[in-house]
């Protein structure tokens, strides 16, 4: 008979699903339809494995990280689970470098003080007291950089983005959490268009997703579009467009909002701009990064345009 390990305590699991057992000895896990429609009762498996069914209807990216639906999992081995929100620890991180990507956003490199693993595109928190902490995505790609790279934009009275664009040098260590998020490239549809779209500091998770993906030699079309208010906004504009030069399947459009554009640049918000170029995203993967009305918005109208759900990944922020 299986075991289930779970906050340091085992459960003896017979014939029923990793929600009947832990529900029965008394176990707190959110649920609700428990048919594997709603993903209520989302876990991680944390040692072990678990049938492939209890990751049926998952984003790729969920699977990745090894979450599982706890009233679809029928374990056949023994294995240890947790909630998603579990385990997020903090650690130590040595500031490498500050620079001003622009005006209005700031890039901080930091070295962990051990082992830390992410993927391109998830989220860590930034503390700047026990209870003070903001999100920042990881413009960073793992295999490519030792350091993090984080891209910080000044909030009008912010408390964490003020103390960074004011305090924060090379030499400090400061505290972070472990990575999270299911923003982030999946390898094994190299084929697969992808559109990502990103406003302000959204660039940051995307210029590392689309870092990640070239270096996993996907060859799909990436279609990169950035919107700013004008070209002050906007930032890495020439690793990007290096990027572009050097890879025939990556495209790179800033669109300016307000007013005409340059040369270089595209007129008009980016989300009209994105889908003007590309109004039929049947089969498309969607990364969507930055305002949230942005966000909000665009994640309806490319499911209208044909992209499913299911591959469209959205981090408002």
């Amino acid at each position: 008979m299986p075991k289930i390990i779970y906050g340091g305590q085992s459960y003896e699991c017979d014939e029923g699903s990793v929600l009947d057992c832990l529900t029965a000895h008394g176990v707190a896990v959110p649920s609700s339809c428990r048919s594997g429609v709603c993903q209520t009762c989302l876990m991680r498996v944390t040692e072990g494995e678990v049938p492939e069914k209890a990751r049926a209807g998952l984003k790729p990216t969920l699977a990745a990280q090894n979450y599982f639906l706890a009233c679809s999992c029928y374990p056949e081995k023994d294995i240890e689970v947790a909630l998603p929100e579990a385990g997020l620890g903090r650690l130590e991180a040595k500031v490498a470098r500050v620079e001003y990507l622009n005006a209005d956003i700031l890039g901080i490199r930091l070295k962990p003080s051990r082992t830390f693993e992410y993927k391109a595109g998830q989220f860590i928190n930034l503390f700047k007291d026990e209870a003070t902490a903001r999100s920042y995505s990881l413009a960073s790609v793992p295999a490519l950089e030792e350091e993090l790279f984080l891209n910080v934009r000044k909030v009008p009275g912010g408390l964490v983005s003020g103390w960074a664009f004011a305090d924060i040098k090379a030499g400090d260590t400061l505290t972070i959490s472990e990575a999270s998020g299911d923003c982030f490239y999946v390898p094994g549809q190299p084929e697969q268009n992808i559109l990502l779209i990103a406003t302000g500091s959204g660039l940051a998770p995307l210029y590392g997703i689309i870092r990640d993906a070239l270096l996993n030699e996907h060859h799909g079309k990436l279609s990169l579009y950035h919107g700013s208010y004008n070209a002050d906004g906007f930032y890495l504009v020439d690793e990007l467009r290096r990027l572009a030069q050097a890879h025939p399947n990556f495209e790179y459009v800033p669109c300016i909002s307000d007013g005409e554009a340059s040369v270089g640049y595209a007129s008009g918000m980016v989300l009209d701009v994105a889908l003007a170029d590309n109004p039929d995203l049947s089969g498309w993967r969607v990364f969507l990064c930055g305002n949230p009305n942005m966000v909000n918005a665009a994640k309806q109208q490319t499911f209208f345009a044909g992209a499913s759900m299911r591959d469209i990944f959205a981090d408002p922020f």
